[in-house]
């Protein structure tokens, strides 16, 4: 309790550690800016006194053990700009008090308990940046005060609430607006069509719904996969997304129109009908022997092309070393051209490669299933007793071992971090996207491939395990690719999603230094992740990739700040003990408020 003598402190930060029992009173620390008291196990209600603090910018008590109600008295912080109480276990409504704070640019109140309605005066946020309001009870319509008045917008998710009533019009006026999660709602009418003027929208989510209509067409949603429309009641489009067709409306006619065909054209299509009828009863005779198609299988079967290894031969030029554009543990991989003149990736499996087979099987099973934006797409499989392939989506621009030691090219901050955001969005889908969680078990740069526009997409699950109900973890003999398993792996076999979480820590890492964990230079007594924690406390230049981070060099300071924030996300995400390593979930929306506020400082005039 005595900390609260401080009262020249002007941050407090003890995130991830395990501190329990309630926050203690704050009311003297009246120069206080920033309370970071995240990732710990604090217990008790948010205390009114912190609504005393008039310096503070900056409350992150998320992933704790709060509960109670959000301090109604919280308007009275006119300086706050960052205010996340993610992931405890806050109730009662949301106070009206808290849409008075005009300055705020973040706002995380997402997986608590946490009811009632969103009110009209959430538009009183002008300049916020990102609101996550997912993962709670909140009921009720979405206000149609979320409009381009908050033209700052980015990143909006409602998912996993109990809201009801349309998608308001007025969301097509959020331009800023780039991620946009609305599933696993009641939200029911149709997709707004104003919405395709949000030509910065690069993810959106109204799965799980009750919408209904044709999903448009226009701006993002001509990039947008089925994936982000499934489990709606009546939605219709594009084959591509796997809906039906729409069905042309008859309500044009006139009435003029309408009274000629009842007149003269009537008793022709009588006559028509009846012929019609005579024939569908005769072919449906004919056809009743044949075997109906199971409607129940995860993909319709016209998605699934049917493409011969004779085809394959020809499209890689009878498997030419000229097309040969990778190889790996099982095979390898060529590039190919169908005779529709499409570009393919046929990733060819060597069998006489022990394991081999397990990796084909392993590969299909989980690909059969799983679709996202993040992961390489399969397009077809070829297999026989002697030859087994799986045809995949071309990557123009390889991987990203390629990138990284590239002499020729390089990767800016931003690409690596929207990258890394790419991979975390893959991992968390494998992880919590599914009944089943997936576990990659091998995830390193070779294994991350970059489409034409540089977006990320995990592949190779030649060793990726499927978790059954009720399991954490499974035991392998099947060995990854040693710098990036995890601890627990290497020694007993143990591969869970905390390891897939390991892996990306290290990944992370060797984007940001450009060094990989088996470099020549780490021993027994210096690993790659004890080289960054050296750097936090040292010289970041000393660490980091000179493509990216130079003293001098104009936003110094600002790049300082976004890549420290994610080396500290890559520490605790390779964390020694698989209980204090980050969820994939955390990772993601970490990533995206480090590159919010890296953006940000970026565009304030340099001093």
């Amino acid at each position: 309790m005595e900390i609260g003598n401080l009262s020249r402190l002007i941050e407090f930060s003890a995130w991830n550690n395990d501190l329990v029992g309630p926050i203690p009173a704050a009311g003297r620390l009246q120069r206080l800016e920033g309370l970071f008291l995240y990732g710990n196990k604090l217990q008790g209600s948010i205390p009114n006194d912190l609504c005393e603090l008039k310096m503070i910018y900056n409350i992150s008590l998320h992933r704790n053990l709060l509960d109670g109600s959000v301090p109604a008295c919280f308007d009275n912080l006119t300086a706050l700009r960052y205010l996340n109480l993610d992931s405890n276990k806050l109730s009662s409504n949301i106070p009206s008090t808290l849409w008075t704070l005009s300055n705020l640019l973040e706002l995380n109140l997402s997986s608590n308990f946490l009811s009632g309605s969103v009110p009209l005066d959430v538009g009183n946020l002008k300049v916020l940046i990102s609101m996550d309001l997912s993962r709670n009870q909140l009921s009720g319509n979405l206000p149609s005060t979320i409009n381009g008045d908050l033209n700052g917008l980015i990143y909006l998710s409602f998912a996993e609430n109990s809201l009801q009533g349309p998608i308001p019009e007025s969301f097509g006026h959020l331009l800023s607006l780039e991620f946009l999660d609305l599933s696993r709602n009641q939200l029911s009418g149709v997709i707004p069509k104003s919405m395709e003027a949000l030509s910065h929208l690069k993810y959106l989510n109204v799965s799980f719904n009750r919408l209904d209509g044709e999903i448009p067409t226009g701006g993002p949603f001509q990039n947008l996969s089925a994936e982000s429309f499934g489990s709606n009641e009546a939605l219709c489009g594009s084959p591509r997304l796997q809906v039906p067709p729409c069905k042309a409306s008859s309500h044009h006619r006139s009435k003029e129109a309408s009274v000629l065909v009842l007149k003269y054209i009537l008793p022709s299509i009588a006559s028509a009908m009846l012929l019609l009828t005579l024939i569908v009863i005769l072919m449906r005779h004919r056809n009743s022997k044949l075997k109906v198609p199971n409607l129940e299988t995860p993909l319709p079967l016209a998605t699934w092309r049917r493409i011969s290894y004779y085809e394959l031969r020809v499209a890689t030029d009878g498997f030419n070393e000229s097309c040969l554009i990778g190889t790996g543990t099982f095979g390898s991989v060529y590039k190919g051209t169908l005779s529709d003149n499409t570009t393919v990736a046929v990733k060819v499996f060597d069998l006489r490669i022990y394991r081999a087979f397990q990796s084909f099987d392993s590969e299909c099973e989980v690909m059969r299933s799983i679709r996202h934006r993040n992961l390489v797409k399969v397009i077809s499989s070829c297999s026989n007793e002697n030859f087994k392939a799986l045809v995949l989506e071309y990557m123009p621009n390889g991987s990203l071992e390629k990138w990284l030691y590239s002499h020729t090219s390089t990767l800016n901050i931003v690409q690596r971090l929207d990258i890394m955001i790419d991979v975390a969005s893959a991992l968390e889908h494998l992880h919590h996207g599914h009944q089943t969680p997936v576990i990659h078990c091998d995830m390193k740069p070779e294994n991350v491939l970059l489409d034409e526009g540089m977006v990320a997409h995990v592949g190779d699950f030649g060793i990726a395990k499927l978790l059954g109900e009720g399991e954490s973890m499974k035991q392998t003999i099947t060995m990854a690719t040693i710098g990036y398993m995890a601890p627990e792996y290497g020694t007993s076999g143990i591969v869970s999603t905390e390891g897939d979480v390991y892996s990306f820590g290290i990944l992370l890492m060797e984007m940001l230094t450009r060094k990989k964990p088996t470099d020549e230079m780490f021993t027994d007594e210096l690993s790659l992740t004890d080289f960054v924690k050296e750097s936090l406390f040292d010289s970041l230049t000393n660490v980091i990739d000179a493509a990216i981070l130079q003293e001098g060099e104009v936003h110094f300071t600002a790049k300082a700040s976004c890549i420290s924030s994610m080396l500290e996300l890559a520490l605790d995400c390779s964390a020694e003990s698989p209980d204090r390593r980050r969820k994939m979930v955390d990772v993601v929306a970490e990533l995206k408020k480090i590159k919010i506020r890296y953006l940000k400082d970026v565009q304030r005039p340099v001093r």
